[in-house]
Parts: structure tokens; sequence; C-alpha cells
């Protein structure tokens, strides 16, 4: 489907000119043939640069017109070609130059009627057979003028408040785009900089205080620095490349296995309880899942103390169910608006999942999260 935004500038010139001399032909039927070319050059050539200098070409055919009017020649070919010249110059400027340009536009036209009517001498040249001058009844002329000056100024205006509308509204659509970005941005290197950064600082903790009693435990404690640091680069580096490439894979719950290790490796003994069909669940479900397990996981290593805790993953009709509950009795607060419990909230709500947390009554700490989904096709991806 072709639209004028598709044309180039030469050939939207090419258009603008050849309505201009259609404007001015097709309102002089009656008119001598060599008056009516003269003035179909007089306002043809201006109007094909009309999108280019717009003001420039309005006040050209302002000045043809205000002439052609005064002298009696073809009125609707000289109305309908400032009318065409006065829509890019509503179109592209602001209110306060906009009114002016039309106000000034009926002063022309008006004054041009004016002078016909009145000034002695002029070499009015005579209407054909059958058609009125425009100069003959000012007064109803002037009126149709304004109605149709004034229509094509207020169509230019609204197109221009639409656009203006339609700018305001991918503007904000871009905005949120980007505020959405960062924050996902900011719950990944989170969710994947804290919980290793939480293990590191355990095991170093441990090696720290086994260093001269237990020397083989505090090697341990350095392997599994070591181990953590790698696999927290690692981790860094899929996010960075996700950044570079959104088409990357997101954590899924085939990492799950490694998680769990991890926390075991720092002195948490982990149940898991996984029984859940996920071949239908989809990826990004997966990985928001696999972020709200890990951060709960994390949230255990930092607050409970050496402890137990159960993961229990499982589905049922369009939801997946992730919890981790731990047992620990002495446990430091968690404020309801930490960035860690705030973040999980976060992912399972951009799925329009649940999420609750909070203190057990028999004691220790439970973080339950609902995430529903469509199944996906199998082969689809």
């Amino acid at each position: 489907m072709l639209t004028w935004g598709r044309l180039g500038p030469r050939r939207l010139a090419g258009v603008d000119a050849l309505v201009g001399v259609a404007l001015v032909l097709l309102t002089t039927v009656r008119t001598p043939a060599v008056l009516a070319a003269g003035l179909a050059v007089l306002f043809g050539l201006p109007l094909a640069v009309r999108r280019r200098w717009p003001a420039p070409v309005l006040a050209v055919v302002l000045l043809v017109g205000s002439v052609s009017v005064a002298l009696g020649v073809a009125g609707d070919a000289v109305l309908f070609a400032i009318a065409y010249a006065l829509y890019p110059v509503a179109l592209s400027t602001p209110t306060r130059r906009a009114v002016p340009a039309l106000a000034g536009a009926l002063a022309a036209v008006a004054a041009g009627a004016v002078a016909g009517a009145t000034v002695p001498g002029l070499p009015v040249i005579p209407t054909p057979a059958g058609q009125e001058s425009f100069t003959a009844t000012p007064v109803p002329v002037l009126l149709y003028t304004a109605t149709v000056l004034a229509a094509s100024w207020t169509l230019a205006r609204a197109v221009r408040a639409r656009r203006r509308h339609a700018a305001q509204v991918a503007e904000l659509r871009a905005g949120r785009a980007v505020a959405e970005e960062r924050l996902r941005i900011a719950r990944d290197i989170h969710d994947v900089v804290g919980h290793s950064l939480s293990l590191i600082a355990l095991k170093a903790a441990v090696a720290n205080h086994l260093a001269e009693s237990h020397p083989e435990q505090g090697a341990a404690a350095l392997v599994a620095i070591e181990r953590v640091s790698r696999t927290a680069l690692d981790d860094v580096r899929v996010v960075l490349g996700a950044l570079r490439d959104p088409a990357d894979t997101a954590p899924s719950f085939a990492e799950l296995d490694r998680l769990v290790e991890d926390v075991r490796a720092a002195g948490v003994t982990v149940d898991v309880d996984r029984a859940a069909d996920l071949s239908r669940v989809p990826a990004a479900v997966q990985a928001s899942a696999y972020r709200i397990a890990q951060e709960a996981l994390t949230n255990v290593l930092r607050h409970a103390g050496p402890a137990r805790c159960r993961l229990t993953v499982a589905t049922g009709p369009g939801v997946l169910a992730v919890a981790v509950v731990d047992d620990a009795r002495a446990r430091r607060a968690v404020g309801p608006a930490g960035h860690g419990l705030r973040g999980m909230r976060e992912r399972a709500a951009m799925h329009g999942g649940t999420l609750e947390a909070g203190f057990e009554p028999g004691g220790g700490f439970a973080v339950r999260a609902r995430l529903p989904f469509t199944p996906a096709v199998p082969g689809d991806g």
C-alpha cells in the first residue's frame, strides 16, 4: 500500500505541483485558456515546494492570489490554492505563528476582494459568460473564503495534535521499556552476585576460623570459594551476554542441582522435593522461578545461619509452584521492603503470579510463589 511517507521529496514536490495545477484548471474551465495556463504556472510552481518552504510559499501564493482576486480572476482557483498553501504552515508551526498565518490569508483575500470592488481604475478582466465574478458579492464570498481557509487550517492543526500525541505516547513507551529493562538487569545482577557473594562470605569466614585448628577444612572452604567465584563469573558473563544478545538462554531448572549443591556446601541442609513436569513450562516462567528459588535459598544463608530447609517445586494445571521453607527458630527480621523480597515479588507479578513470604507459626521462614503459565507446545522452543 502506497503512503505519502514512502514518497521521496522529489515525488512529493511533483504531486504538490500537479495538485496546484489541477486546482486551478478544474476551477477555471470557463476562463480563457491563456489565462488559466498562466494561473496554473503561477500557483503550481510555488506549491511544488510548499513542504520545504511553507511560509515563503504561502506568502507568494497570497500575493498572486490577492492580485488575482482584485482583478476578478478565477476566485475558486485562488481560494483552493491558498488553502493548499496554508495547510503545511498550520501543520509545521506553533500556534503563535499558525494563527497569524490564518489571519494573514483571510486578510489577503479580503483585501483583494475589497480592492476589486472599490478601487477605481483597476484593469478588471471580464468575467466569462456564466461565471460569477469573485468580487461581485464580496460579503458572501468572504464568508465562503473564511470557511474554506478555516477548514484547511483546522485540519492541519488536528493532524499536528495527533502527531504530537503519537510522539508523546511513543516516548512514554520507550521510557517505560528502558525502565523495565534497567529493573530486569538490576534483578539479574542482584540474584547472581548476591547469591555468590553470600556463599563466598560464609566460606571465607569458615576458612579464616579453621585455618589453624583444622587446616584441611579451611583448605576445602578455599576450594569452595574458588569454585563459587568461577561460577559467579560465568553467571555474570551470561547476564552481560544477554544484554548484548537478548536471545541468549535464560537460567532454568536444569541448573537447580548446581544451585542446591552450592547452598549445601555452605552448611545448609537442603531437602529437595521436585515433583514437577517442566516440559511444557515456558522458559521465561522457568527462569523467574529459578531466580526466586535462588534468592530464597540465599536468604536462608544470610539470615537463618546453619539450618535445614526444604525446596519444593511442583506443577499443577497451568501453574508452577516454588516454595523454600527453613526451620531456623532464631532468625533476623527480614523487612518487606528488602530488595530480595521485592525482586521476588516483581518476578512473580511479571507473570501474573503471587508470592507470599513470612514467618511460619511453628518457627522458621517460608517463601511460596505461584506462577501461572500457558502450556508451551512441544517443539515451539
